[in-house]
């Protein structure tokens, strides 16, 4: 179908002409407008836009040339001054000459005074009178100024310049130290000294005890400080804020005391218990404790003579090298045996380093204590037990007990009694022994032995003294000994010493007695 094909002739004129007519008004509505409005406004706003611009341009100028002036003003000014904000040495020279600054130091030398204020609230003063202080120009001023450029003096507008220098000042450093050591903060007998925390034992364990702070100054920062603040031609002086008192190195919340305490919690742990049968001794944390302290670096260290006054008290108790002992012969009587080198004897440098490394260790431990000889018993009358060989030089016999009975008894030969070659009664061990040895005297000159004599069996408990057989003795027991007797040694029968030779070992004791 074509368009408009069903809308009436006449309908369709109508329309056309409406539109037509609706068109041309609004042509002529708006040619209206131009007319009235267009030509004028144009025109107007064309001479708005030229004069702003002249204005604009004006004000630009005059703004940019204005700041120029300042600037280069300001350049020229801060070549001889200041920034502002700056203070040197706590005091304020914002804006200022150095020439300013430098009279303003020398006006101020003269009733220079340092107030000392101090922990307690008290304060003191030095006096610049009394250390004969001067001004000196030196240039530290001039080298501040030089330092702040005047071509960037704008950023000093929100900036500040604290500036800390040695200025132009000269005293007699002889007459402030002794104005220093005479201070009352120095000198006063009310002085509280600084404790650190460390450990400390509660009854039970070791806990911090806290530190304490005192008042004490340190003669050698405070004079130290002192001068500083003399050379800055500073007004005052803070003896706490500037550290011139002791304080503690550690506190309570230092890592180095807790790492203590927990160190010596655990050697508390330990137990040592001493076999000495049938008796014991314990070292527990009762007597650890009173062993254990730290040195000037929180180091846990143990108190050497009181581990060695304990060990020596051991000693004491529990040695019998060299005492009297209470013996009862083979024939029945009791005699009094001094001498010899048998016993108990502690060796207390070995048995401080076993105790102390026990102690480490936080470990329970039973042992022995670090025996340099050894008896066979710790009873209280008898270290010698009851197998042991027994030599009566007044009645030349000899026995040999073992586990309290006689075993063997025979006659033997003893040395002369001549003040030269005498048995010497007293406790002994058996060295060693050994078979088929050659016993020989004194080197002659010559380089020949005094005497020579084979022997089977040989058995020293005393230096050179020993058992042996002796093949060339007609006789034993009785007196024969007074004048055929040896140069010491116990002669035997060649049956008797190999008897013996198979009885007796190096933990045998030996009593020879009168």
């Amino acid at each position: 179908m074509k368009k408009n094909e069903n809308i009436p002739e006449e309908e369709l004129r109508i329309s056309d002409q409406d539109h037509t007519m609706d068109s041309e008004n609004e042509i002529a509505r708006k040619t209206r407008i131009k007319h009235r409005r267009g030509p004028r406004k144009k025109k107007e706003k064309r001479r708005i836009s030229k004069a702003a611009k002249k204005r604009i341009a004006i004000t630009c100028g005059s703004i940019v040339g204005i700041v120029a002036v300042a600037y280069f003003g300001g350049v020229i000014f801060f070549q001889s001054h200041f920034y502002p904000g700056t203070t040197i040495n706590g005091n304020s020279f914002s804006l200022r000459s150095v020439h300013d600054a430098e009279d303003y130091m020398a006006e101020q030398v003269a009733g220079y005074t340092l107030t000392l204020n101090e922990k307690d609230g008290g304060t003191e003063t030095i006096s610049g009178k009394d250390i004969d202080i001067s001004y000196q120009e030196s240039g530290a001023l001039e080298k501040v100024k030089e330092e702040q450029n005047p071509f960037l003096w704008p950023t000093a507008l929100w900036t500040k310049s604290d500036v800390t220098t040695e200025v132009g000042i000269e005293y007699d450093e002889a007459k402030l130290e002794s104005l220093v050591s005479s201070l009352e903060c120095v000198t006063s007998e009310g002085q509280t000294a600084s404790e650190n925390a460390k450990p400390a034992y509660d009854g039970n364990q070791f806990v911090i005890q806290e530190e304490v702070v005192g008042n004490q100054v340190n003669q050698e920062t405070l004079l130290q400080k002192v001068k500083e603040a003399v050379s800055g031609f500073n007004q005052e002086m803070n003896l706490e804020t500037e550290g011139c008192y002791i304080t503690p190195a550690y506190t309570k919340d230092s890592p180095e005391v807790q790492a203590a305490v927990d160190t010596m919690n655990k050697y508390l742990q330990s137990k040592i218990t001493y076999d000495l049968s049938p008796k014991t001794e314990v070292v527990d944390k009762t007597l650890i404790s009173q062993w254990l302290t730290v040195d000037e670096n929180m180091q846990v260290t143990f108190n050497t003579d009181q581990v060695n006054a304990y060990i020596a008290q051991l000693a004491t108790k529990y040695n019998t090298v060299g005492t009297t002992r209470t013996f009862v012969t083979g024939r029945g009587d009791t005699v009094q045996v001094s001498g010899g080198d048998f016993g108990w004897y502690l060796n207390q440098e070995d048995e401080y380093a076993a105790l102390v490394a026990n102690i480490q260790s936080g470990e329970e431990v039973s042992r022995e204590p670090k025996w340099s000889r050894r008896g066979a018993d710790h009873g209280d009358d008898n270290d010698y037990g009851d197998t042991y060989a027994e030599v009566d030089l007044t009645t030349q016999k000899f026995w040999f007990f073992q586990n309290g009975e006689v075993i063997m008894n025979c006659d033997i030969v003893s040395g002369t009694p001549n003040g030269e070659d005498d048995t010497p009664q007293g406790s002994y061990d058996l060295t060693y022994k050994t078979k088929n040895a050659v016993l020989r005297g004194e080197l002659l000159a010559n380089g020949e032995y005094s005497y020579e004599s084979p022997v089977a069996f040989w058995m020293p408990f005393n230096g050179d003294i020993g058992f042996h057989d002796a093949s060339w003795q007609t006789r034993f027991g009785g007196d024969w000994y007074l004048t055929h007797g040896s140069h010491g040694c116990i002669n035997m029968k060649y049956d008797d010493a190999a008897k013996l030779y198979d009885l007796i070992n190096e933990t045998t004791p030996i009593i020879c007695h009168f």
